[in-house]
């Protein structure tokens, strides 16, 4: 299903006249059907007048039908099947706008930051992408990997903001193209740490990554969450990119961890075996990360060790 209709109020959603010309949203969502069209309602209230697509990641709870009878001028994606992250690439290959922005169905952006982003990205054309500063529920209480990323211990070399090795799938403005190059979101991993295999392909280009504390995401996490189901696919997709791109020390010592962690969430036979089952895929696409790269994530997690010890 795919629609991009008109309301009377709207602007004309075929010339896109009205619209920031730069950037478009894609928001990703999967089953939540009230928290996506509160966020939606709050997207196209914005001032900074963005495109705005929407991928139904296969829900059955008529979630692309009430969207599209709630919002008939948002251009809406119906994908075949749970796809988790990978469903975001079907959002961009509908994006003809310079830059991307991505918020999940329970966030939604602070108005000036999308077109604050364009001005940032418009004068720091080695900056791949930008994290917002995150704000979370009612009392906009900063995120702690915010507040851990501003402190980034990579600092800012010129850079419009503190240089990351990794960032918030959801709360994240992209050049599209970049996006396009490294091939977006890998459908094997589905959800839980999916970025992670982005960031070190972007880095691998060159490119950076930054924190930008000026650009507010709010965030007000849905209780339709499976946290253990979530915790072990972070630590088996944190194996599986150690072993595409990481050294072997590092690749044998997140699957020691998952491992741990499947044991601990009493899955270990079921999940243990999955994941040693992707091991070959992974090594087949293995392309370890080069010396500078490798630096960067080094001074990350010695500085990330002596902050926990505080």
């Amino acid at each position: 299903m795919n629609t991009l209709a008109q309301r009377p109020d709207a602007p004309d959603a075929a010339s896109q006249s009205g619209f920031n010309a730069r950037l478009s949203v894609v928001v990703l969502t999967h089953n939540r059907v009230d928290e996506v069209l509160g966020t939606l309602a709050r997207l196209t209230a914005l001032p900074d007048r963005t495109r705005i697509v929407v991928v139904d990641n296969a829900s059955s709870d008529a979630t692309a039908t009430r969207i599209a009878e709630a919002f008939p001028f948002i251009e809406l994606v119906v994908a075949p099947a749970n796809m988790g992250a990978a469903g975001r690439n079907l959002g961009v290959a509908r994006v003809k706008t310079e830059y991307v922005a991505f918020c999940d169905d329970d966030m939604w952006w602070h108005a000036g930051s999308l077109s604050r982003a364009v001005e940032i990205l418009d004068a720091a054309p080695d900056v791949a992408v930008l994290n917002a500063r995150v704000v979370v529920g009612s009392t906009d209480e900063a995120d702690e990997t915010c507040e851990r990323m501003r402190d980034s211990p990579l600092g800012a070399r010129g850079l419009p903001g503190p240089a990351l090795v990794g960032y918030i799938a959801g709360a994240t403005v992209f050049r599209t193209t970049v996006f396009r190059e490294v091939g977006g979101y890998v459908p094997r991993l589905f959800i839980g740490g999916e970025e992670s295999l982005v960031a070190l392909d972007i880095l691998a280009t060159g490119r950076a990554l930054v924190y930008a504390d000026e650009l507010i995401l709010h965030h007000h996490p849905s209780q339709s969450r499976d946290s253990a189901l979530r915790r072990r696919l972070l630590a088996r997709n944190a194996a599986w990119v150690a072993w595409l791109r990481l050294p072997i020390c590092e690749s044998l010592h997140a699957t020691i961890d998952a491992l741990a962690v499947m044991r601990d969430e009493g899955t270990l036979a079921r999940d243990a075996v999955e994941m040693l089952r992707g091991l070959p895929w992974a090594l087949a696409n293995r392309r370890a990360i080069d010396a500078h790269v490798q630096r960067m994530r080094t001074i990350v997690r010695d500085h990330e060790s002596i902050r926990g010890g505080r």
